[in-house]
């Protein structure tokens, strides 16, 4: 895409969305920066907040080191209506989330006497060991995330809410909470797939944002079996305001003589 195109058009996609609340999530882990764990939560994760109305605006990954966490969750805390951590808040000594988000709200880490009294009511007596129970330290104040899985609770501080990593019991805990939620409408895509490289429709395209203030337009190229495209993304809170955005994206297509798919997305 020709680089006034492409900016004119994302000045635009940002603009259409700006009423609609926003979440981060901070993806805690050596483990994913090594390649060797494929992060999962991340989309789970969109896709829950997009039908609550809520827009994931950014993600980051960093190391299992305070400083990087502390700095992630303070700058996006501070621009995000919710802020999501995933990873770090086991028993071993790598997991340092806790520890490092009460240094971020500048408050104790403690032991949480809800959480202690529900772990020890999980494990067997036999079963409770120091690394364990390490899971109940957390900042001072914090309201604790139920964990239908396997007992240890995440928490919540201001607008952070902190989760474990491993998908099933993140996903179990995450959907605990959607009555602490607050979004609006749920987010409505409609995809469309174009068959012709994004530099030969960046400006049709942009024209067609330009023209659709309520709906946020994305476009992503692709190559398959040596032939360019572009999928086009039409999303929004207001379900025909989308559908008549992208079919005026189709319209446009039609008259400059590309082929076309189109696939609504949920």
């Amino acid at each position: 895409m020709p680089r006034a195109g492409y900016e004119a058009l994302r000045a635009l996609a940002g603009a259409t969305m700006a009423e609609t609340p926003t979440a981060a999530l901070v993806i805690i882990g050596n483990e994913i920066l090594s390649g060797r764990t494929r992060d999962a939560n991340l989309p789970y994760l969109a896709e829950f907040l997009g039908r609550r109305g809520i827009r994931l605006a950014e993600a980051r990954v960093v190391a299992d080191e305070t400083a990087a966490i502390v700095e992630a969750v303070n700058q996006l805390r501070a621009r995000n209506r919710y802020v999501f951590t995933t990873g770090g808040i086991g028993p071993t000594h790598d997991d340092i989330t806790a520890a490092a988000i009460a240094e971020a709200f500048g408050v104790p880490l403690e032991r949480n006497p809800e959480a202690e009294r529900r772990l020890l009511a999980y494990y067997p007596p036999d079963k409770v060991t120091p690394a364990r129970m390490k899971m109940a330290d957390m900042p001072v104040g914090v309201e604790l995330i139920d964990n239908p899985v396997s007992a240890a609770p995440g928490f919540v501080i201001g607008n952070v809410f902190v989760l474990p990593g491993v998908p099933k019991i993140m996903q179990a805990m995450l959907d605990g909470l959607a009555s602490r939620l607050e979004g609006g409408p749920p987010l409505v895509s409609r995809a469309i797939v174009a068959y012709a490289p994004e530099g030969e429709i960046a400006e049709r395209l942009a024209a067609v944002q330009a023209r659709h203030a309520a709906v946020t337009i994305g476009s992503y190229p692709f190559m398959r079996m040596g032939t360019p495209g572009t999928t086009v993304v039409c999303r929004g809170a207001d379900a025909e305001a989308v559908a008549r955005a992208a079919a005026d994206f189709l319209a446009v297509m039609r008259e400059a003589g590309v082929a076309t798919d189109e696939e609504v997305l949920a």
